[in-house]
């Protein structure tokens, strides 16, 4: 199984969509900016979002489910919110069908036009705080700690798999607390959380931080995110919290009696992360050979491969794999032995590489004779040979070192691409010469802003949490500055 993927060198955005693609993660489907996600990308995702559920879970959230279809009255309720999603909104108009007169096929029926206009859920915020409103009315019903497993529908001209589509799978938290500081803390806490989960289950270092006004959520009142760096220097939004303020208990008239008797509005929060992530998974860690999947999130950490000649060699060979693959499973480690007859064991170290697999025995005749297997670790394509007897505890010390190190190499990364500048034209230079995030003053305005972005498509990613006091004067204006915020080209 060749791999003949382009180098991420020589050209770094084919070389993410042809893996993509044959590491049999996703494809293009027959709706035009809309995904097929494979059963093994969805097998990462399932990981993702067994790891997250029980995070948000033992943090005191529940899950449900809310409709797909929004009221078009309900979005106009707050006006920034509609006016942050107005252009991506998809649109049901009708309700049914028929076929046409001249038999040439089916038509929209005019005479089923809907009262009222549908959007196909952007995002949840409206049709939620609907709903709240029949769920509270005392502080007795508080906090109210919701998340929705969903997909979402934003139309996107120019699409990417995983990174931009026009549908998307999600997770969507939003809560509703008695006081602004209880939400507040809610939504500092899952910014945490999210970083939490990037960086010990996708070994993805991450910079907390809070947007600027003009890069928050749409109707949010303070956005905290969570930024990483591809190995291309271009930046990656991996997840994003908000504190809503009480937006949308007003717009949706959301009151609840407080301890003393008065009626008050809730403070509300929404933070979600979405199928970026498996995009930012395969851009931080993959190399020329394919994925590189860290072992948490691996569908398969290991594969062990049998090099044999006849049935009655493969039968031995069985033999003394069968107990290792049920020693395995009893650890909690996802494994397969792939006997398959119809390739050869080329083509499965091939294929398995592409796709990531963190370690791969590989056990023939000699290794029978010897009590040994060949062990390889996908992260940094050494081998060895190791005893039958030592095989279960060097896969687990292998996949323990596994994750770290992947992680060390990201973070390394990133670190040697964090550049600070004070110049507006030592900026541009770094920028197109050395990529990664670029610490700059800036003067706080959303005119310079604008003029920064329009001049070199660079966005302030984050203004970092506990940024370090360090005044100085805006690269662009020379205006006085408290302190660098973090600029970067972006996905």
């Amino acid at each position: 199984m060749g791999k003949n993927l382009t180098s991420r060198a020589e050209d770094y955005s084919k070389w993410y969509n042809e893996l993509v693609i044959k590491a049999d993660l996703a494809e293009n489907s027959g709706v035009r900016g809309c995904m097929v996600i494979k059963p093994y990308g969805y097998a990462i995702w399932e990981k993702m979002q067994a790891a997250l559920d029980k995070m948000f879970k033992d943090t005191g959230h529940q899950n449900a489910y809310f409709p797909i279809f929004i009221p078009k009255s309900y979005l106009s309720k707050e006006a920034s919110h509609v006016e942050g999603f107005a252009k991506e909104c998809a649109v049901v108009t009708h309700y049914r069908l028929k076929s046409n007169e001249d038999g040439t096929g089916i038509v929209v029926d005019d005479d089923a036009r809907l009262e009222e206009e549908l959007i196909v859920r952007p995002t949840s915020e409206t049709i939620i705080w609907d709903t709240f409103r029949r769920w509270i009315q005392s502080y007795r019903d508080l906090p109210l700690l919701i998340n929705q497993w969903a997909n979402v529908v934003r139309w996107e001209m120019r699409t990417r798999l995983f990174l931009r589509t026009a549908e998307f799978l999600w997770q969507e938290g939003h809560t509703a607390h008695a006081t602004e500081e209880e939400a507040m803390q809610e939504a500092e806490q899952m910014m945490h959380i999210y970083a939490e989960f990037a960086e010990n289950h996708m070994a993805v270092p991450v910079i907390k931080g809070t947007k600027t006004e003009s890069e928050r959520f749409a109707g949010a009142l303070e956005t905290f995110c969570i930024e990483a760096l591809m190995q291309d220097g271009k930046a990656l939004q991996a997840g994003t919290s908000h504190f809503l303020g009480q937006n949308f208990a007003k717009a949706f008239d959301v009151k609840f009696a407080t301890k003393e008797g008065k009626q008050d509005y809730v403070w509300a929060t929404s933070w979600g992360v979405s199928t970026r992530l498996m995009g930012a998974l395969i851009m931080t860690h993959s190399d020329d050979n394919g994925l590189v999947l860290p072992p948490k999130l691996a569908p398969i950490q290991v594969v062990i491969v049998p090099i044999y000649k006849g049935l009655e060699q493969l039968d031995a060979i069985s033999e003394k794999v069968n107990p290792l693959v049920k020693e395995l499973q009893a650890e909690g480690i996802s494994v397969k032995y792939d006997d398959r007859d119809t390739h050869k064991p080329g083509f499965k170290f091939n294929e398995y590489e592409l796709k990531g697999v963190p370690v791969r025995l590989a056990i023939g005749q000699r290794d029978l004779d010897n009590g040994t297997f060949e062990v390889a670790r996908r992260d940094t394509l050494e081998k060895e040979t190791v005893k039958a007897g030592a095989v279960l505890d060097k896969i687990k010390l292998l996949l323990e070192e596994m994750q770290k190190n992947i992680y060390a190499k990201a973070l390394n990364h990133r670190e040697t691409h964090i550049t600070k500048v004070d110049s507006y034209d030592d900026f541009k230079k770094v920028l197109e010469e050395k990529g990664g995030f670029i610490a700059a003053h800036w003067d706080g305005t959303a005119a310079t802003e604008s003029k920064i972005q329009e001049e070199t498509k660079a966005t302030i990613r984050c203004i970092p949490l506990n940024v370090e006091n360090e005044e100085g004067k805006c690269m662009v204006t020379d205006n006085p500055s408290p302190y660098r915020v973090l600029f970067a080209k972006a996905y």
